[in-house]
């Protein structure tokens, strides 16, 4: 089968549509559709229904896209060990990290990395959905233990957590004394849809109370940026990262005398790339500067 007839198919699959594909693609909408005709006529099998409001894939051309896919992350594979193995750091490097972390202290360190190594195109993903590394959706992630298998993973830092509130929400509702007098403040956690990092991120519904309907839940949000500019604003009370925390000067530790929470995060990627000189670079970057940062 041609590789680029495969390649159009997997990329007509992705979007659902002939237009959407070629929107990708930069190509028409009739060259795209020759392309998977002639593919269908070569195979002799129907890859797609047709429907008005799109494409579905045939039970057939579930079993090619599978395939394709699959080629499609062994071709950027080798792609990526060949610029690997360049005598200077160079080539894409794709990280992935959760929004709180990537989009403050992780971008915030991109500058001199980028000075360091101007050779490397670095792209940011930052999503708090767990990308696929080993079909190459990035190279690197930084997150919480993988859940996938196959990873290289180098722990990378611990990231510790405390109660914060604003000074204008302690101006007008006060500063909670202990643990159980929360009963009485406005909580901010994260919400029922939310991708959060670790098991009981909303331990502050529990601590000192064994009843957490007993506490007022002002606001559900499903990331901890969002929590973070919440309780800037003087919302609410809720449990943030200490790096984020100290990210504005509007936010007091409310409860300081109370268990820290931790959450260790992981430096990882893919086996195959265990000797790309861009990752190993951007790892080793990585741990000086989280030596240099208190967390």
């Amino acid at each position: 089968m041609d590789w680029d007839k495969l390649r159009i198919f997997q990329a007509v699959a992705d979007a659902g549509s002939f237009t959407h594909a070629g929107e990708t693609l930069k190509l028409s909408q009739s060259a795209i559709s020759r392309q998977i005709g002639a593919l269908e006529e070569q195979l002799g099998v129907m890859l797609f229904h047709r429907h008005a409001r799109g494409l579905i894939l045939t039970e057939q051309g579930e079993l090619l896209y599978r395939t394709a896919r699959d080629m499609a992350a062994k071709v950027n594979t080798a792609e990526a060990l060949l610029r690997a193995n360049q005598d200077k750091p160079a080539g894409r490097l794709k990280v992935t990290a959760a929004v709180g972390f990537g989009s403050t202290w992780l971008t915030a360190q991109m500058h001199e990395f980028i000075a360091m190594y101007p050779d490397i195109d670095v792209s940011l993903v930052l999503s708090d959905n767990e990308l696929d590394l080993g079909m190459r959706e990035a190279d690197v992630a930084i997150r919480v233990m993988p859940r996938q298998p196959g990873l290289v993973q180098r722990h990378l830092l611990t990231v510790r957590s405390h109660v914060y509130a604003s000074h204008g929400y302690i101006q007008k509702y006060g500063k909670p004394k202990t643990v159980e007098e929360l009963d009485q403040h406005r909580l901010i956690i994260f919400g029922e849809d939310a991708r959060a990092p670790v098991q009981d991120v909303n331990w502050l519904l529990r601590e000192g109370n064994v009843d957490p309907s007993a506490r007022v839940v002002v606001l559900r949000v499903n990331n901890v940026y969002g929590i973070f500019r919440a309780v800037e604003s003087g919302l609410g009370i809720a449990s943030l990262p200490d790096y984020l925390a100290r990210e504005s000067t509007k936010l007091e530790n409310v409860l300081p005398d109370l268990n820290v929470r931790t959450t260790d995060l992981y430096f990882t990627y893919p086996e195959e790339l265990r000797h790309s000189k861009r990752i190993a670079v951007f790892r080793d970057f990585l741990l000086r500067k989280v030596a240099e940062t208190r967390f």
